[in-house]
């Protein structure tokens, strides 16, 4: 099944007239929408969804009989995460609230309340914001992917729409040779393409169904905050807030810039939630001015100067550019 999704989003199978409903529509969407449409024609229910929800594989087989109905009555059917995640609720509104936000996460669907359930949050706008040069939509985060408190390394489906057309055929090669040295238990070979793959900005990785995928690399610096260097005081606490926003999730990220260090400047929302607002609120992150003045994030470091939150529970906390400095000067 996973093989049959991967095809249809990378255009290599034309979808039926029961599917062109996911003609445009999100990766994880259109997953979704494949699952409930095979389960139509098979009715079979992934096996890694067990690992996401407490309830039998029958009662799993009862949802997709309901979502399947429901699909089928849609008019559109869901394009958007956030559209497909409402879809779901309010068909499986009877079942259990845990079943219920496991089946969400299990297709990386945001889940609808999230943001209420996080004061004051900012929910992501409706469109590309100006300025903006391009819109990422990743894989799971995984705990190694983030650095520190303001930078974080992700992954995107090469099967999305992006990525699609520009993958290096050696790298689609590799990919390739490497499924197949990994199915002959060929590990010694497997590693060696793995290796290609790696030096090239891919990854074999998982996605939200378990499923291993081809992904593209890109690394994150969030945009306007600087939060504490590892070395320095609450860096730490830094990587392990940002890390407790983004572990497990997929991101929605905005690109607007690239830095001297090749990284990605870009906003980032996870599930509604604006990330930056988030880590300045929680005092894990200074507003960076030299880069940003956007007065939003003012406020919201002003919020937690104020409470006391975080790095300003110190009198005096130190500066993450003028610790850079001082270090570059040998004064660290």
């Amino acid at each position: 099944m996973g093989n049959s999704i991967y095809r249809f989003l990378c255009g290599i199978c034309a979808p039926s007239s029961s599917e062109q409903g996911l003609h445009g529509a999100h990766p994880a969407v259109a997953a979704l929408g494949r699952d409930i449409l095979s389960f139509g024609a098979n009715s079979q229910v992934p096996d890694e969804l067990s690992r996401h929800v407490v309830s039998s594989k029958k009662a799993q087989a009862n949802w997709y009989k309901k979502l399947l109905v429901a699909w089928k009555k849609a008019r559109p059917p869901p394009k958007t995460p956030e559209e497909a995640a409402s879809f779901v609720v309010q068909t499986l509104k009877n079942h259990q609230k845990a079943d219920v936000e496991g089946f969400l996460a299990f297709y990386g669907l945001p889940h609808p309340n999230a943001a209420a359930s996080t004061p004051a949050a900012t929910a992501p706008p409706p469109s590309k914001p100006k300025g903006a040069k391009f819109e990422l939509h990743t894989l799971p985060i995984d705990p190694k992917s983030v650095a520190d408190g303001d930078t974080i390394n992700v992954y995107v489906d090469t099967a999305d729409p992006r990525e699609s057309g520009s993958v290096p055929r050696e790298v689609q090669k590799a990919a390739e040779e490497r499924a197949k040295a990994r199915a002959a238990k060929n590990y010694q070979k497997a590693d060696a393409l793995q290796k290609t793959i790696v030096d090239a900005g891919y990854r074999p990785v998982p996605n939200a169904r378990g499923e291993e995928v081809l992904a593209k690399k890109y690394r994150i610096r969030l945009r306007g905050i600087d939060a504490p260097e590892s070395a320095m005081p609450y860096g730490k606490e830094a990587k392990e807030a940002l890390l407790k926003l983004v572990q497990g999730k997929s991101l929605k990220v905005y690109v607007y810039d690239q830095d001297r260090y090749g990284r990605c400047v870009g906003d980032i929302y996870c599930d509604g939630v604006f990330v930056q607002e988030q880590m300045l609120k929680k005092g894990f992150a200074w507003h960076y001015t030299a880069y940003d003045q956007r007065p939003e994030l003012a406020k919201w470091e002003k919020q937690a100067q104020t409470g006391r939150k975080g790095l300003w529970a110190s009198s005096k906390p130190q500066k993450p550019w003028e610790w850079r400095k001082d270090k570059r000067n040998g004064a660290a």
